[in-house]
């Protein structure tokens, strides 16, 4: 769906600029002007950007003034009134590496036209990666297009923010979440830390936290092996209670860490409904096989769990299974209805298979009700309006967080002794050919291996000079661990930056040895696991270096995708 509507965009005279260390993050549209930004930057560039409007007196007014608080300071810092440093085009290009003229240009195109600036995911997994976005939304406010039509911005548009739905999201059948009794959480990727540091004190969003004392660990979906960063630090963690519980369907690295594993039914072995917000359809998902070996269904795993806890019944409510799903999709009709869908029978449904069905269109624009009137549809801010500087952020007396987007210099000193160190820049991707880590023992994901190896994409340049050649196996490594790859070149990328899709399941050449090589290629063996700030702590994967060698030894077998051993009793 992303490229028809993206060519319909290009047809109505749309332009496209893609702002990014690699090209094809845009090859949905091949002919957008690439500006190719070194990582980790992009708050700068808004900055300057939003330098260039002042400077030149080309913001709106009337929206900064009727929408926005704290303007004030932010222009104060912007024009360098307190630190001396005025965030021009010309300091920006120092550090972006962009083209200090093109940064000027680019800000006055962006006033005198309608501008979407979309910002991905990924830029918020860097340290200090929430001022990007906070940048994006002081930016997109001086531009006064906030709540406009194809104006003003977007956090990942495509598939989950679903660009060109004009329905709205019917949610389909889905179970009530009560109220969890436990009021105590903390930042996911803050995992290793709350298991190596029990009640070791932390920050977080403006509060004074202490990390539990974690005895047992209950994993039911999810794989942490996959997404956190720094895996040899989590295999260390992951040792530290006394008991980990799991749910799983494949043998997978967390699976294999844990103490009792208890397989769990893929969607082929259970009977289930498929649907999506947006979808516009709805899947009778029966069971095609029986289920494998001893694999249950979660909700079996966790009735007969609440029965020996004594409150099976409360947990079931009198239904098994099939009958819960005919009590979803029954109750969820009425909700259809007020969306103008009209479901047929369980029965019918049943029967039926894939349900497709249409609800009336409703063209909507992002926040344009806030535009329309700010006093009758505030925003969530305490202000109600958008915060270019924030009082609440401020009084937490973060350094890195002062209370508008900044740029951190002492940071980015740091970054540039690691850098120093390690001289690649590498970024962890979301994959072409699985989902997250999902099916990558399948045959798509395996046939982008190169001899058997997760694909790394380099410049041609950075190639050379270390004597890698195209489909040759490296090893990649940094002071936290090491993984082989498989080499891709691309001009596509940026010297000095290198790639990996995250996914490849983690396949220590010896689980015994603390940082043991990873043989097939999972690139957060290299990630530092780090908060991106005291504010977000949220991980910060995409501030990595490394260097790269190529493999001059036998290559290891990819153990990876092995079955268990089992062990008649």
């Amino acid at each position: 769906m992303l490229p028809y509507w993206l060519d319909k965009m290009q047809a109505n005279g749309t332009r496209f600029i893609n702002i990014s260390p690699v090209r094809n993050d845009l090859s949905a549209v091949p002919d957008a002007e690439w500006l190719a930004i070194r990582p980790g930057t992009d708050t700068a560039l808004l900055l300057a950007l939003s330098y260039v409007l002042i400077a030149e007196s080309l913001y709106d007014q009337a929206f900064i003034a009727s929408h926005t608080v704290g303007f004030a300071p932010y222009r104060a810092y912007l024009l360098g009134e307190h630190d001396g440093i005025a965030k021009t085009p010309a300091w920006a290009a120092a550090i972006t590496g962009l083209d200090a003229q093109r940064i000027a240009e680019l800000a006055r195109e962006m006033a005198r036209h309608r501008t979407m600036v979309n910002i991905s995911w990924s830029i918020q997994r860097a340290r200090q990666g929430e001022q990007a976005y906070w940048a994006t939304v002081a930016l997109t406010a001086l531009l006064g297009q906030i709540g406009t039509p194809g104006g003003g911005l977007g956090f990942g548009y495509a598939c989950t923010n679903l660009a060109g739905a004009v329905r709205k999201a019917f949610s389909g059948p889905r179970l009530p979440a009560g109220e969890n009794a436990v009021d105590s959480v903390i930042p996911v990727a803050r995992l290793s830390d709350m298991l190596l540091h029990p009640g070791e004190a932390y920050e977080f969003d403006g509060q004074l936290l202490h990390y539990p004392d974690i005895r047992l660990v209950y994993w039911a979906g999810g794989n942490a092996f996959h997404h956190h960063q720094d895996i040899n630090r989590l295999c260390e963690a992951w040792r530290r209670p006394e008991t980990v519980v799991v749910h799983e369907q494949y043998w997978t690295a967390q699976a294999k860490f844990s103490d009792i594993v208890l397989p769990a039914t893929t969607s082929l072995e259970r009977e289930d409904i498929g649907s999506g917000g947006h979808d516009g359809f709805m899947i009778a998902m029966s069971a095609q096989i029986p289920p494998v070996g001893e694999a249950r269904d979660d909700y079996a795993i966790f009735l007969d769990l609440a029965g020996r806890l004594g409150f099976g019944e409360l947990f079931s409510e009198g239904r098994d299974a099939g009958q819960w799903l005919r009590h979803l999709y029954e109750e969820s009709r009425p909700r259809a209805q007020e969306e103008g869908i009209a479901l047929p029978s369980f029965e019918d449904f049943w029967q039926q298979g894939v349900l497709e069905y249409s609800a009336p269109e409703r063209p909507q624009v992002f926040l344009a009700d806030f535009r329309a009137d700010p006093q009758r549809y505030p925003l969530s801010t305490p202000s109600g309006k958008i915060e270019l500087f924030s009082s609440t952020v401020a009084g937490f007396g973060y350094r890195e967080c002062p209370g508008h987007p900044w740029w951190d210099e002492e940071e980015a000193a740091r970054q540039r002794l690691e850098a120093a160190r390690w001289p690649l820049h590498l970024l962890s991707s979301q994959p072409r050919a699985r989902l997250h880590s999902q099916y990558d023992h399948g045959s798509v994901s395996r046939a982008t291996k190169i001899q058997g190896r997760e694909p790394l994409w380099m410049h041609p340049r950075d190639a050379q000079a270390r004597d890698i050649h195209e489909g040759s196996v490296v090893k990649v490594y940094n002071d936290r661990g090491a993984i082989l790859a498989g080499v891709h070149l691309s001009e596509q990328i940026l010297p000095g930056v290198v790639q990996m899709s995250t996914g490849a399941w983690y396949d220590p050449l010896d689980p015994n040895e603390k940082g043991t090589l990873d043989k097939h290629g999972n690139p957060n063996v290299l990630t530092e696991d780090r908060g991106s700030s005291r504010l977000g702590q949220g991980c910060s994967a995409q501030s990595c270096w490394v260097e790269i060698a190529p493999w001059r030894e036998e290559l290891p077998p990819i153990t990876a995708f092995d079955p268990p051993k089992f062990i008649a009793v």
